[in-house]
């Protein structure tokens, strides 16, 4: 979130991407840092997946992430 936040004050656009478990603690941590980052939740748990599990999930928030970076600012 820190990061995001460092390149959206430069200018550059950026999403965060985080597991649904951790959705209430994305959005404090951008009210904390006074930035509300965008930020888009994937089904949790993440690291357990295979190769294939995250390539769909990948393809199935694309259409948010790329909503996300076009809406943000």
């Amino acid at each position: 979130m820190h990061d995001i936040a460092d390149l959206e004050r430069r200018g550059v656009v950026g999403v965060f991407l985080a597991s649904e478990a951790f959705a209430d603690a994305s959005r404090l941590q951008g009210e904390a840092l006074g930035f509300p980052a965008p930020y888009v939740l994937v089904p949790h748990p993440v690291q357990d997946r295979t190769d294939a599990e995250l390539q769909a999930v990948a393809e199935q928030i694309y259409p948010a992430v790329v909503s996300a970076l076009t809406t943000a600012g």
